[in-house]
């Protein structure tokens, strides 16, 4: 029998209800998300209710989010992400929200599958970002403006010219002060390097004196004739 989860907990006053799909079935980390209030994605807002948050079916791009109804036969928008790291992964499936002014839509800042150390968070057009990043006091990532209509385009329509055009974009980061760097210059994309060893804690120099202080025991029965063992 699969055995499947439902999650559920508050975001910033949003009730959110995660049905993950079953760990055999996790490579494009399916996800059931239930929100009790309207949330934000780039270029649109979803309304209350049931959606599906899964990764493009690709085999060498795992940077693509595809946001589908509750039967999966309507596509809302395909959006550019990059990684989010937590140091210790979650149980559960959790999405994080961007703070917004009262009375709009909490902005869906970043998804993260259970088990796994790196989440998706959404790339926002350029003008969203920068209110964004004023009203949440840190750093957006975002993307040219000209390339919001790509993310709200019909899978009737949507080729794979248009996320390649996603994907070659040159990603930036908003700061709240209106400044523009580069997006490496504030987020963590790729994986934090390992140490190459373990840091030494303590000195060699006790073991050295031991050593000596044995050998010159050893040393002190041997002038006396007396062997520091005997066979048995």
């Amino acid at each position: 029998m699969n055995n499947i989860r439902i999650v559920t907990f508050v975001c910033l006053g949003v009730l959110v209800t995660a049905l993950p799909r079953a760990k055999a079935d996790e490579w494009d980390q399916k996800t059931v998300f239930t929100f009790s209030g309207a949330v934000e994605i780039p270029g649109q807002v979803l309304n209350s209710g049931t959606y599906v948050f899964k990764l493009i079916d690709s085999q060498s791009d795992r940077s693509i989010v595809q946001v589908f109804n509750k039967n999966e036969n309507y596509l809302y928008g395909t959006f550019l992400t990059i990684p989010d790291y937590r140091l210790k992964p979650a149980g559960k499936s959790i999405i994080t929200f961007e703070e917004r002014a009262t009375g709009s839509p909490e902005a869906v800042k970043a998804w993260f599958y259970p088990g796994e150390n790196y989440g998706h968070e959404f790339v926002y057009p350029k003008v969203k970002a920068v209110q964004l990043a004023k009203a949440n006091n840190q750093p957006v990532a975002s993307m040219p403006t000209e390339l919001a209509a790509n993310t709200t385009m019909p899978a009737t329509t949507m080729k794979e010219s248009h996320v390649v055009a996603m994907k070659q974009a040159r990603l930036k980061a908003q700061k709240p002060t209106e400044e523009e760097v580069e997006v490496a210059e504030v987020f963590l994309l790729s994986p934090p390097p390992e140490p190459d060893s373990l840091p030494q804690t303590a000195s060699s120099l006790p073991l050295v004196g031991l050593i000596g202080l044995v050998a010159l025991g050893i040393a002190g029965l041997l002038r006396r004739g007396t062997p520091p063992y005997r066979w048995l």
